[in-house]
């Protein structure tokens, strides 16, 4: 018996199986995250990626409250006393159609809040610069500075020309995004995203409206002003039916019906702001505009490239197909490609085993891929050698002693007497990096891996 007990013996110890194991585990769980789950906008995902929000969604519930409350109070006090009013066959089509109005109403508000708007995916790396050696970027600010990093003059032009319907028009490069805009696109700064065909960013739908939920939108705030007339008109209607049943004034009429009373005055004060948008927005279907064009005169003194007649203009924003999303939010995204990993550096929801794991292969962590892009995106990162990398953890580990030293020798007080916020702050951030890289040594060794491979750039 004990000969066979040795013969099943494992030739490792249980330590290096048990580090092996979370080694495969953490590297398995990394592979089979999706899009959504790392995604770099601020937005918000419900039911696994399919449906998409932006970081103000919560202000749907305030906008649903304003529409369905007044109209709540319509159905129950004055429709159903206003068919009895007016009688068979009209009578019962008022509360009918006002129901119908109100559901078609928050449909469209959900289609316009919860679906991508035209969001365009971004690069993990800039463009490269041979593709455009022989623009000109003279003009560019950051080459009057010097901010080529490695190169000699800016590589990347600040914008560039194309030709729409034999018109010149200008697309930016977006920075945070790493790539030339297509036209009538622009970066959203609330959601973090470039949009194309952006209109703006509403904060009523808390989502961007651009090119694949500007439709609803419209329908939206259409469908709304349809609705505050239509309840203004219908307590108007009741007051006056109320006067001539009863044969009394104006004002025992609304004593009467106080809640006719309410929504005439709720529903004036509605009507000027979403009947006013309605028309702004139908001057610009009929133009072929966007509210973010139009308020920066972006055709003034000039022809619109866009415009093709009103009825052509009305056609492509209400008959044309919607064009599918450029994102699949719930595609696996594998984190060990480079391109990945620069790309999606927010883990966000990834366990720390996950982090330990990623930051063992052959790639960078998402804080140097950060500042990389951030600093230098004119030209292509250089490999760095695995002795390099050396010296810089060996600089690293004694920055990180000689802050422990000046921090318990001097530490920082506050305006109270006692240690102030920002040295404790330091001191949980250089313990946090000094515990990461112990584990990041703990884990190269137990592999068998020599640290400079572990760290070596792409």
């Amino acid at each position: 018996m004990m000969k066979g007990r040795t013969l099943f013996k494992s030739p490792l110890p249980r330590s290096h199986l048990s580090d092996a194991s979370s080694a495969a585990s953490a590297s398995a769980a990394v592979a089979t995250h999706r899009l959504y789950q790392v995604w770099r906008g601020k937005n918000r995902f419900l039911c696994g990626g399919r449906i998409i929000f932006g970081p103000d969604a919560s202000s749907i519930v305030l906008t649903v409250a304003l529409i369905m409350t007044p109209l709540a109070l319509f159905v129950a006090f004055v429709s159903f006393r206003l068919a009895e009013l007016i009688g068979k066959p009209f009578g019962p089509a008022v509360p009918a159609t006002a129901m119908a109005v109100g559901v078609f109403d928050v449909v469209v508000l959900v289609l316009t809040s919860g679906r991508d708007p035209g969001i365009i995916p971004r690069n993990a790396r800039p463009p490269d610069p041979e593709d455009y050696a022989g623009t000109d970027s003279s003009a560019s600010p950051a080459a009057a500075s010097g901010g080529g990093g490695r190169g000699a003059s800016w590589p990347l032009p600040p914008t560039r020309d194309v030709y729409m319907n034999g018109m010149v028009v200008k697309v930016k490069y977006c920075h945070t995004c790493m790539l030339y805009r297509p036209p009538r696109c622009s970066h959203c700064s609330v959601c973090n995203n470039c949009v194309e065909r952006f209109d703006h960013h509403c904060p009523w739908v808390g989502q961007c409206i651009g090119k694949r939920n500007y439709r609803f939108f419209f329908m939206f705030i259409s469908s709304t002003t349809f609705l505050c007339l239509y309840v203004f008109g219908f307590c108007w209607v009741n007051l006056y039916l109320i006067t001539r049943q009863y044969d009394c004034s104006f004002g025992r009429a609304v004593a009467e019906s106080p809640v006719s009373g309410f929504l005439i005055v709720y529903t004036f004060v509605t009507a000027w702001f979403v009947g006013g948008l309605t028309a702004f927005h139908s001057y610009l279907v009929c133009t072929n505009q966007t509210t973010y064009e139009n308020f920066r005169y972006r055709y003034e003194g000039k022809g619109n490239p866009f415009n093709r007649g009103a009825a052509a203009n009305i056609a492509e924003i209400f008959l044309s197909p919607i064009p599918p999303s450029r994102n699949d939010f719930r595609a696996k995204v594998s984190l060990a490609d480079p391109d990945a990993a620069a790309l999606y550096y927010s883990l966000g929801p990834l366990s720390s085993e996950s982090r330990v794991s990623f930051y063992t292969r052959d790639s960078l962590s998402f804080d140097m891929a950060k500042a990389s892009f951030d600093l230098d995106y004119s030209a292509k990162r250089p490999s760095v050698a695995s002795s390099d990398f050396g010296e810089i953890y060996g600089q690293g580990h004694g920055a990180l002693d000689r802050c422990a030293t000046q921090q318990q020798q001097q530490p920082r007080h506050s305006i109270f007497g006692g240690p102030g916020r920002e040295s404790r702050k330091v001191d949980d951030e250089a313990d946090g990096v000094q515990a990461e890289l112990g584990a990041v040594m703990q884990y190269g060794a137990a592999a068998g891996r020599p640290h400079g491979r572990e760290f070596e750039a792409v």
